[in-house]
C-alpha cells in the first residue's frame, strides 16, 4: 500500500485546534488493490456501521467523463481509490459498499459523483448525507427561506465556524490547473499536490457531519435522507425511471406519532423537445428562475454535461408539481 501522511496547514495566524486537529494529520494511503482497504468496509455489516466522508475526482465528472479517484475518509485515516491504476475490480470492490445502507457516505453535493459512478460502474450510490443538502436544511430550521439557488460551496462551508472554520485557499489553485489541463485527475504517478487536493476534500466532512447532525432535527434528519436519495439519482435517468434504485427512506414513526406528517418531497423529470431549452431557462436565466421563485423547489438542467433534454425537479410533492405544471404552460407556449 503506498502511504503518506499530510498536514493541513492553517492560515498564517490561524491554529487548527480541537476536534478539528484530529482530522488534519491523519494519514493517506493511494490503494490500488481492493486488499488494501479496510475489511469492515468491502464487507458492509449491521455489526460495523460505519460512517466515512466521500468524494469522487476526475475528468468532466459525469456519465460521459471519467473518474479517477474515489476518497474515502475514515477517522483514523484517508484512502485515495486510484481508479486509473486499480481499475474496476478495485471500484468494484466499493460497491457494496456505496450502496450499502450500514454505510454512511458524507459528501457536499452529490449529483455528479452519482451520475458518474451510476453510468461507468453501475454503482448506486446510496445512504448519504450531502453537506450542502443539510447547510439548507439548518438555515430553513433556522427559519430562513429557502433562496432559488443559494446553496453553499465547499470552501465555503469549511469557512464556516459553526462547522470548520478552517479556510481553503489550495481550492482555488487546483481549479487553475484543472482549468489549464482538464486531464490533471488522469496523470501517475500522484503528486505530492495531486494526493493533498484529494484528501483535502473530505478530511473534515466527518466532522462537518458531526456538527450538523446537533442541530438538526427528526424531520430534518428524514427531509436530509430523502432529499439525498433524490440528489443521488436525480442525473441518473434511463429508460426505466429510477425502477432499479432502492426505495425513498420511509417517514419515521416518531414523526408520524406527532401527528403533523410533512409532505413527502419527489423527483419530476420533464422531457425538453429538441431546440427549446434556450427557452425555458430564458435570456441570462430568467425565465428558470421565475419558476425557482414561484415554487418551493430545487430545479437542476443537465447543461453542457447532460442529459441536455431533461429539467429535474426536486421538492415537496405540490410544490414540484406545480414547477411542473408551469414548465409544461410555458412548453406549450413555446
Amino acid at each position: 500500500m503506498a502511504s503518506t501522511q499530510q498536514t493541513l496547514p492553517p492560515d498564517p495566524g490561524e491554529k487548527i485546534q480541537g476536534e478539528e486537529a484530529q482530522f488534519s494529520t491523519v494519514p493517506i494511503h493511494v490503494v490500488t488493490n481492493p486488499s488494501e482497504l479496510p475489511v469492515e468496509f468491502l464487507e458492509p455489516s449491521a455489526e460495523t456501521q460505519l460512517v466515512i466522508g466521500f468524494d469522487c475526482e476526475g475528468v468532466d465528472l459525469c456519465r460521459h467523463g471519467t473518474l479517477c479517484i474515489m476518497q474515502l475518509a475514515f477517522p483514523d485515516a484517508i484512502y485515495l481509490v486510484d481508479a486509473v491504476q486499480g481499475g474496476e475490480a478495485v471500484v468494484q470492490a466499493c460497491k457494496p459498499a456505496l450502496e450499502s445502507n450500514y454505510i454512511t457516505k458524507v459528501i457536499h453535493d452529490c449529483k455528479r459523483d452519482s451520475e458518474a459512478l451510476y453510468f461507468q460502474f453501475g454503482i448506486k450510490l446510496h445512504n448519504v448525507v450531502d453537506t450542502q443538502i443539510a447547510y439548507s436544511l439548518i438555515n430553513e430550521q433556522e427559519g430562513h427561506a429557502r433562496v432559488p439557488d443559494c446553496h453553499i460551496s465547499f470552501v465555503g462551508l469549511l469557512a464556516d465556524p459553526r462547522y470548520c472554520g478552517v479556510s481553503y485557499d489550495e481550492k482555488e489553485e487546483v481549479r487553475v490547473l484543472l482549468r489549464q489541463d482538464p486531464k490533471y485527475w488522469t496523470y501517475r504517478p500522484l503528486s505530492e499536490q495531486m494526493i493533498r487536493a484529494a484528501a483535502d476534500d473530505v478530511r473534515f466532512l466527518l466532522h462537518i457531519y458531526q456538527k450538523m447532525v446537533q442541530k438538526l432535527n427528526d424531520e430534518s434528519l428524514w427531509n436530509l435522507a430523502v432529499r439525498g436519495a433524490l440528489y443521488c439519482r436525480c442525473f441518473c435517468i434511463n429508460d426505466n425511471h429510477f425502477a432499479d434504485w432502492p426505495p425513498l427512506p420511509p417517514i419515521p414513526e416518531n414523526i408520524v406519532a406527532d401527528g403533523s406528517i410533512p409532505e413527502e418531497e419527489v423527483l419530476s423529470v420533464v422531457d425538453v423537445p429538441p431546440g427549446k431549452m434556450g427557452r425555458v431557462i430564458g435570456r441570462r436565466g430568467a425565465s428558470i428562475l421565475s419558476i425557482k421563485q414561484s415554487c418551493d423547489a430545487e430545479i437542476f438542467i443537465g447543461g453542457a454535461k447532460g442529459p441536455p433534454d431533461k429539467v429535474f425537479i426536486i421538492g415537496p410533492e405540490k410544490q414540484a408539481r406545480k414547477a411542473q405544471a408551469i414548465l409544461m404552460g410555458k412548453l406549450l407556449d413555446f
